[in-house]
């Protein structure tokens, strides 16, 4: 009974990504690519040096957390297991080629983000918090003029923000590896995610901050290591994806799906996860920066999904073809691993504690959204009653397949990102492209 709703659960999934979902975010994409004329291309070695000049502000009494603070904690959500277990689920399923089109997604998708970042802040509210509100649920309302479908974007949020798919990869980690009590691990992460939830945006940021940085360094490190190691097989890759990316090549189920239209959509609904392109989380944690400039918030989201795709997936996907694992029946979560392993030791061991600390960030990161959402829809009791769903979904699905979960995942994904990119594309008129002119000098924060 189960297995068959969620095989119609998962038939949905394909309709609304490959029929809806794909052609709305390119369009959407293209639409605000040309309007910016090529703005995330242009401007991209601006949003650099606006990044790295950011480290020499300090944090002051100023309403909101600091820009390099909401970012990491943005990024928590996205610089996680998906970039290790996901995009492996898209080359098994739609073949080599999806890695274009994840590059596609990506390219186009930092407009999508840049729009609900900036539209994010330019329409947030002061709390009572000594921060802000942001999000979906506030700029919606000035182009649908109801309350009914930013309760519906809450509503979805909520869901969204509850990460069973990442949730349950850890839990499987560090059981399979390390042979824990899977009793003991689900509960145990569970207090650390709860923990970090009524920290708010700055402790989830505090936790993210000090994460992302190490794992980037250490992930890509060892990535470039088996890459040097299959410099010859290198070029035979790249064609691969080139050829594959048109044609599509499947690795399982008899090459069952493995259609032009199956290794897009498979490309892009895992760039979309992976990046949380469309959903607007990324709009509600920025909204909480100190950021003066709604564009310079905005633009730190192009960094945001440059360092996610194009840097950490690409690397992902780059050494489990060269590798060939890909070929290999191994499930998804257990793929990096078993590459990382031929060429390092002792990866039974420090994989899970990789995976752990980017789940971690990522669970905080959705679980803080999710928590601010409730609070949305309800402002009396709706943090306790998220705290309730969130303690029995986590728990529910950690002892379930990892795929139900991500189906839940990328369904509500794929509905969140068809009503919010209708709304950017409402509002497109409202989203402006002029940055500074200055880039070694920054004046990001607000000054009490």
């Amino acid at each position: 009974m189960v297995y068959e709703f969620f095989s119609y659960l998962e038939a949905f999934e394909d309709l609304l990504w490959g029929y809806v979902g794909v052609p709305l975010l390119i369009f959407v994409g293209l639409v605000l690519t040309f309007r910016s004329q090529f703005f995330q291309i242009r401007k991209l070695p601006y949003v650099i040096k606006l990044f790295f000049s950011l480290f020499s502000i300090r944090e002051g009494n100023e309403r909101g957390v600091h820009p390099l603070k909401a970012f990491f904690a943005s990024v928590g959500g996205c610089v996680g297991v998906g970039n290790i277990a996901a995009v492996c689920t898209a080359v098994q399923i739609g073949g080599p080629g999806a890695l274009l089109w994840l590059w596609i997604t990506a390219i186009v998708g930092m407009m999508i983000k840049y729009g609900e970042v900036f539209l994010g802040l330019k329409y947030r509210i002061p709390n009572e918090q000594g921060g802000y509100n942001g999000g979906p649920m506030y700029y919606l309302q000035r182009v649908f003029k109801s309350r009914w479908v930013p309760s519906i974007v809450c509503l979805l949020l909520c869901i969204y923000g509850v990460e069973v798919y990442q949730f349950s990869i850890v839990v499987d980690s560090i059981v399979q590896n390390w042979h824990f009590n899977p009793y003991l691990v689900v509960f145990g992460l569970l207090g650390l995610v709860l923990f970090a939830g009524m920290g708010g945006i700055r402790r989830v940021g505090n936790i993210a901050s000090a994460i992302i940085p190490l794992f980037v360094l250490l992930y890509i490190g060892m990535g470039a290591w088996v890459l040097i190691n299959n410099l010859s097989v290198l070029p035979s890759v790249f064609q691969l994806v080139l050829d594959s990316a048109f044609t599509g090549t499947a690795a399982i189920g008899g090459f069952v799906g493995s259609s032009l239209m199956m290794t897009i959509s498979q490309g892009v609904r895992r760039g979309c996860y992976t990046g949380d392109l469309g959903v607007g989380y990324a709009s509600v944690i920025h909204s909480e920066s100190s950021m003066k400039v709604p564009q310079e918030q905005a633009a730190l989201a192009i960094f945001d999904i440059f360092l996610d795709t194009f840097i950490i997936c690409t690397t992902t996907i780059l050494i489990v073809l060269v590798d060939g694992a890909w070929h290999e029946p191994i499930e998804a979560g257990l793929m990096v691993q078993t590459v990382l392993s031929r060429y390092f030791p002792y990866m039974h061991f420090f994989m899970p504690l990789f995976i752990f600390l980017l789940g971690y960030s990522t669970i905080n990161a959705y679980f803080c959204v999710g928590l601010k959402c409730s609070e949305f829809l309800s402002p009396r009791y709706g943090r306790r009653l998220y705290y309730t769903y969130a303690a029995f979904s986590l728990v529910i699905f950690a002892f379930t397949g990892t795929n139900q979960a991500q189906t839940v995942m990328t369904i509500a994904n794929g509905l969140l990102l068809v009503i919010n990119c209708c709304g950017i594309y409402l509002m497109r008129k409202e989203i402006e492209f002029t940055l500074p002119d200055y880039v070694n000098e920054p004046v990001p924060v607000s000054k009490s």
